[in-house]
């Protein structure tokens, strides 16, 4: 059994951590968040510490280290500008990171990190879930078995409804969160880029606090992509559903189905992690590039070869 800790429990996301660490036979002794909205905790581990501020988090890790009780494994589920800082916060206490999307917002914070490795012989753990989704490793088999000449075209679609409240939070600070492609776009550019190569050519067509659009040419695809928040871009077939979700991938055409097989995706992740299988830090380097240069591109436009749904922002 190994112990761990948490930043950020308070967050949507910290849930499947924590779910995670329990399923896979572990403890959780200390968790953090500024809000106290950690309920679900009585299920999962009631005995864990919890920390308003940080700095009593800080100090009462280190008083676990003095008194011999290990912390293996700090998970940050914090938002996304405070990765960089709580990352080196867990490797100096002597623990591994495990670390939501994205590790960092800037991609030179990835070479200091490693340093910070190197220094403290600790490792960083990066959650791509999606590299592990039964369908995305069916696809990476598929495209490497077939050997094909010709670039594929492929078409990426994800629109996941978000209420007002996302604008006033962390999320909808570009300079917090990184804006909307890196909060719900990034595991899809490190899919992308991990089955059909580096990125040649990264184009921006659309881009603000709601929605974005643009064009990647990867060296074995070239990929329309569009995603947004807004619910009224849901096709309207999927909102009578009252689905507030809705993805779509298609290659040449034909469409590739991942909308089911998330749920168990994090404990996976743990389990990967804890065989010492995580995927590391330099894993990243793509997808954390790909988003930076999207965010600081000027857009040109609704032209060129632009995605289909970028026809609604003509109206």
């Amino acid at each position: 059994m190994k112990n761990f800790a948490l930043l950020g429990v308070g967050g949507y996301i910290a849930k499947r951590h924590v779910q995670a660490i329990k399923e896979t036979g572990n403890d959780l002794i200390a968790v953090m968040d500024k809000f106290d909205n950690v309920g679900f905790l009585d299920g999962f581990f009631p005995n864990a510490d919890f920390f308003y501020e940080y700095e009593r988090f800080d100090r009462h890790i280190e008083k676990l280290k003095r008194n011999n009780i290990k912390t293996d494994y700090v998970s940050i589920c914090s938002p996304n500008y405070l990765h960089d800082s709580h990352i080196r916060f867990a490797l100096r206490a002597g623990a591994d990171a495990i670390c939501e999307k994205p590790v960092v917002l800037n991609p030179w914070n990835i070479e200091a990190l490693i340093e910070t490795e190197k220094e403290t012989g600790r490792k960083i753990n990066c959650i791509q879930q999606l590299r592990l989704h039964p369908a995305i490793l069916n696809l990476k088999e598929q495209i490497a078995s077939e050997k094909k000449t010709k670039k594929y075209d492929i078409d990426l679609t994800y629109i996941a409804s978000r209420g007002k409240w996302y604008h006033f939070s962390w999320k909808g600070d570009i300079q917090k969160s990184g804006g909307v492609t890196t909060n719900i776009g990034i595991h899809f550019f490190d899919m992308l880029t991990l089955i059909f190569g580096n990125v040649q050519e990264n184009i921006v067509h659309y881009l603000n606090t709601n929605k974005a659009a643009g064009f990647l040419e990867l060296e074995n695809a070239r990929v329309r992509w569009f995603l947004s928040i807004d619910n009224n871009d849901i096709p309207e077939e999927i909102r009578n559903k009252k689905q507030t979700t809705y993805r779509s991938l298609t290659i040449d055409g034909k469409e590739v189905q991942f909308s089911d097989g998330f749920d168990n995706l994090h404990t996976e992740s743990y389990k990967q992690i804890l065989n010492g299988n995580g995927f590391s830090i330099d894993t990243t380097k793509r997808s954390v590039e790909t988003v930076y240069n999207i965010r600081n591109a000027t857009p040109i436009g609704i032209k060129g070869d632009y995605h289909p749904y970028c026809k609604l922002l003509l109206k």
